[in-house]
């Protein structure tokens, strides 16, 4: 199984930290509600006790219900709510005496922890107790009133003092998150460090996509089609550590062309050490062609110095031939040897092979020989490109080679096609004759030099076919699913 990529494995972690960021943010609101929950429920049970408490006790400490003793509601007070830390109560008349601001007659917080003896009610709370001191009054019985404010919550208990119509007892507490005096502190810290987590984490998620992006640019780079596989430079991404990748590559780039210019510089050193031990082959060879015509010429002349007008006549005649032959092989040798040199134009092929033709017709008819073409080529594929002067070289080649093999009375085709294949269009000029055909040992060495199966023969005619069809970026060969004997030239029909 593969492994995933770096960069999936980098968004797996951005993710993984993001979850638990998340997580966590609710597992510390959960429990922080959780537990203010249950620390309301606690403080609303003590404080309706404590309201209780003060009720019943007040109420029993009275002799004549009708009467209103302050001193006595403040010793109870003082009494009852000093064994509940953390509340404050009081109590309140539906009709107030003269004197009592909102009907407040009592007030004690004997748990308080500041300096002194706190009497006065709590301004900010002054509404909710009002309000709850109300509703139990007008429903006459305990009434409980609760109001969260962040983390905190207050609670109100208002409760009827029994036997004393329009008073009430009223307690207040206060529930807070159950961390201590530091909670609320400790809760920002901790809000602070996941206000970090989730601000890394969204630095994170910007790393990530930008490093994504880069790492699609140079995976971009290094596929198939890309600027690595065309020997271009890449470009700096901007990242420390893929530039560092990116440096490496461009430097194996600089390396790769420098290995290919000296394998370019080998090849063509090796070319030429080729071409060199060719020439010596073939100069050899040369040397043997032409020693043969030059000791004929020198018996020639030997014998016309000592004969006759007649003989002399015989001998120059026989000396020119040989020149001729030997003028041919040079000429032959000088082509081979020689770079190709190439001019290239569009060509109406009907007109240059119609030249071609016209060239050789005397030769095929002194031999019998029926010459003609067949040219099938699409009439918008337009004019192909190639130098028609090496070109009909070439093919003056083959169609000599046809000439001499063919029979009498046979015919020497030339045909041109204009083909498809995977390279592109191109141009395929074949000569055709019906001759013996070339053997099956010379087959695959019927285009190197000096290989001939005429004892005439230089062997270079089918050499200069072969340079001058590799000159166009093409090649020449046999056909080898052919009857009869067909030479072909093959080569684009427009050059890139």
């Amino acid at each position: 199984m593969p492994r995933p990529s770096f960069s999936t494995q980098l968004f797996t972690l951005w993710l993984l930290v993001a979850v638990l960021c998340g997580l966590l943010s609710g597992a510390v609101w959960l429990t922080l509600s959780s537990a203010l929950g249950e620390r309301v429920v606690v403080a609303k049970e003590q404080a309706a006790a404590a309201c209780e408490a003060v009720a019943s006790r007040y109420d029993m400490s009275m002799q004549h219900p009708d009467a209103t003793n302050v001193d006595l509601m403040h010793a109870v007070l003082d009494l009852v709510l000093i064994r509940t830390e953390g509340i404050e109560g009081g109590f309140w008349a539906k009709e107030p005496a003269s004197g009592a601001p909102n009907g407040f007659l009592a007030y004690a917080f004997p748990t308080y922890g500041g300096s002194g003896m706190k009497r006065d009610v709590p301004e900010a709370e002054t509404p909710l107790i009002l309000r709850t001191l109300q509703h139990a009054a007008s429903i006459g019985q305990m009434r409980a009133d609760v109001v969260s404010s962040g983390t905190d919550a207050v609670i109100a208990i208002a409760c009827p003092v029994p036997r004393h119509a329009g008073l009430l007892a009223w307690t207040l507490t206060r529930a807070r998150p159950p961390l201590g005096p530091y909670g609320q502190r400790a809760a920002a810290i901790l809000a602070g460090v996941l206000s970090v987590i989730v601000v890394l984490a969204v630095f994170l998620a910007l790393t990530l996509k930008r490093w994504k992006h880069n790492l699609t640019r140079l995976e971009r780079a290094l596929a198939p089609e890309g600027e690595f596989e065309r020997g271009e430079r890449l470009e700096r991404l901007g990242e420390r550590d893929l530039d560092q990748i990116v440096e490496a590559l461009n430097r194996y780039v600089a390396r790769a062309e420098q290995l290919k210019r000296d394998a370019d510089a080998l090849n063509a050193q090796l070319a030429q050490a080729e071409r060199f031990s060719t020439l010596g082959k073939m100069a050899a060879q040369i040397a043997h062609e032409i020693r043969n015509p030059a000791g004929a010429m020198r018996l020639k002349a030997e014998n016309a110095l000592a004969g006759d007008a007649a003989r002399r006549e015989a001998a120059l005649r026989s000396i020119i031939e040989q020149v001729g032959r030997i003028e041919s092989q040079v000429t032959s040798l000088l082509a081979l040897t020689q770079p190709v040199s190439l001019q290239t134009r569009e060509v109406s092929l009907h007109a240059w092979l119609d030249d071609i033709i016209h060239t050789h017709e005397p030769g095929a008819e002194r031999r019998g020989i029926a010459l003609g073409k067949d040219v099938d080529v699409e009439q918008d594929a337009g004019m192909p490109i190639f130098d028609p002067v090496q070109l009909a070289r070439a093919l003056d080649n083959l169609i000599l080679n046809a000439l001499r093999h063919a029979p009498s009375g046979t015919q020497v085709m030339l045909r041109a096609r204009g083909v498809e294949s995977a390279n592109g269009k191109r141009l395929r000029l074949t000569v055709i004759d019906n001759g013996p055909g070339v053997g099956a040992a010379e087959r695959e060495r019927i285009f190197e030099p000096f290989v001939t199966g005429r004892p005439d023969g230089s062997g270079l005619g089918l050499a200069v076919v072969r340079e001058i069809a590799s000159a166009h970026g093409g090649r020449a060969y046999l056909d080898d699913d052919s009857n009869m004997t067909c030479f072909v030239i093959d080569l684009p029909w427009r050059p890139y």
